[in-house]
């Protein structure tokens, strides 16, 4: 008898021995299944754990250049006193800083695409450089005089006032545009040597410093060339030498430049006076409603940065889609296929943190340098340029994707018309959608 239940509880032991052996190879086998399993993760997800790269150096230039944008909104609210002195100054701000953006951040995006190609050198006698920074100092004097008659004839058409004429407008845009430009010049040539020379990704770079720079150069350029408006006979003078000598180096450039600048400026030329037309368009709004502006002026702080942040995240979208299409990595399409939409998620990813960080803070230093009435709250700040934000950014996607399309369907350079119509688009519907979100939150009617 004992001898039967030692064997009966031996065989029970054994029995009970081999099936939790049996459960723990299953649960063996589930876990190296688990393990072994597709990823079930977003593939968008992926993408941007795979741009790590992209969003540390996109980070980085977009907190810097709005940084450098939030200086550049403290100019533009301490110069209050000189746009109520100079009825009609405003109107020029806009579209002078917008057009720097709009020139270099396109010779940015070429450099960019020639590097990636392998067809820069830094030789600023001959080649691609070269031939950018010709096509960059004409579209500067031209740009110049352009943006003058529109704002003074506009104004008129669209009957708002403005004390300084089309003479004074010449000379402040004109000098305002060669002083911020030429600096701006040295600028995208030395960013363009960094980014060969330590292997940084110029698409992710170029549009953000070099709007950043661009709105902080112009305004303090503008209110110098302020100082040679008014002189008897001098100002004048100056004007209609500034006209002749722009006319002279187009005409200049197209009858003895070689092939690459004359093509880079016949395809400029249009789509930056569309750029000029629109940002002067925003520029006459802003004299429209200066006073809300420079009353709260926590919002004047605002405003340079949040348009050229819209510009410079679709400038970022825009090269790296030029680049695409030029690499043949990007087939141009009506609609944007599953990886051009990981592209978008990427923007949308630095507009996230770029306009929460400009609107707290356009708050604090308004607090800090004009008082507690210079803001309308820092939760309001907050909403104000997330949800306008939120609108500029979609603008910004669109316009990049679609200019680039079109433009290459049509035979152009899309590096020279997408950042460009990024910049008409997001001024313009970027200053709108400040205005919605402002009318949401109560501050305007």
């Amino acid at each position: 008898m004992a001898e039967t239940g030692d064997k009966e509880r031996g065989g029970k032991r054994r029995r009970f021995g081999r099936r939790r052996e049996g459960e723990e190879g299953r649960r063996g086998r589930l876990r190296r299944r688990l393990r072994e399993r597709p990823r079930l993760r977003p593939a968008v997800y992926g993408y941007l754990t795979e741009e790590k790269e992209s969003l540390r150096q996109g980070f980085a230039a977009l907190f810097l250049s709005s940084t450098g944008e939030l200086v550049a909104g403290i100019a533009l609210a301490g110069i209050a006193g000189i746009l109520d002195e100079l009825v009609g100054l405003a109107i020029l701000i806009p579209a002078a800083i917008g057009m720097r953006g709009a020139i270099f951040g396109a010779m940015g995006s070429r450099l960019s695409t020639a590097i990636q190609t392998g067809l820069f050198s830094f030789n600023l006698r001959r080649g691609v450089l070269a031939e950018n920074v010709q096509a960059a100092a004409v579209l500067s004097l031209v740009s110049g005089v352009f943006l003058a008659f529109l704002a003074r004839y506009l104004a008129d058409i669209l009957a708002v006032e403005t004390r300084l004429s089309v003479f004074d407008y010449v000379i402040i845009s004109t000098v305002g545009g060669a002083l911020a430009g030429a600096l701006l010049l040295g600028i995208t040539v030395v960013v363009a040597r960094l980014s060969v020379s330590r292997g940084w990704d110029m698409d992710n770079i170029a549009a953000p410093m070099i709007t950043a720079c661009g709105d902080i150069l112009t305004l303090p350029a503008l209110v110098l060339a302020t100082l040679l408006i008014g002189v008897p006979i001098f100002s004048n003078a100056l004007a209609v030498a500034l006209i002749a000598v722009a006319a002279a180096t187009v005409v200049g450039a197209f009858r003895l430049g070689v092939a690459n600048l004359r093509r880079i400026l016949a395809e400029s030329l249009p789509i930056l006076a569309l750029t000029g037309t629109v940002t002067i368009l925003v520029g006459i709004a802003l004299e429209d409603r200066s006073d809300q502006f420079f009353t709260l002026l926590a919002l004047s702080i605002l405003l340079p940065a949040f348009l050229q942040e819209g510009g410079a995240l679709g400038g970022i979208l825009s090269s790296r889609l030029s680049s695409k299409i030029h690499l043949g990595l990007l087939e141009p399409r009506g609609l944007p296929p599953v990886s051009t939409l990981r592209d978008f998620a990427l923007v949308y990813t630095f507009a996230t943190g770029v306009y929460l960080f400009i609107g707290g803070a356009s708050h604090f230093l308004a607090l800090a340098l004009f008082g507690a009435d210079a803001s309308p709250g820092f939760a309001a700040m907050l909403g104000i340029s997330a949800l306008a934000g939120l609108i500029a950014t979609t603008a910004a996607a669109v316009a990049a994707y679609y200019g680039s399309v079109v433009s290459y369907r049509l035979g152009l350079d899309p590096d020279t018309y997408g950042i460009p119509i990024i910049t008409a688009a997001v001024d313009l519907l970027g200053f709108m959608s400040l205005i919605i979100a402002m009318i949401v939150f109560g501050l305007t009617g």
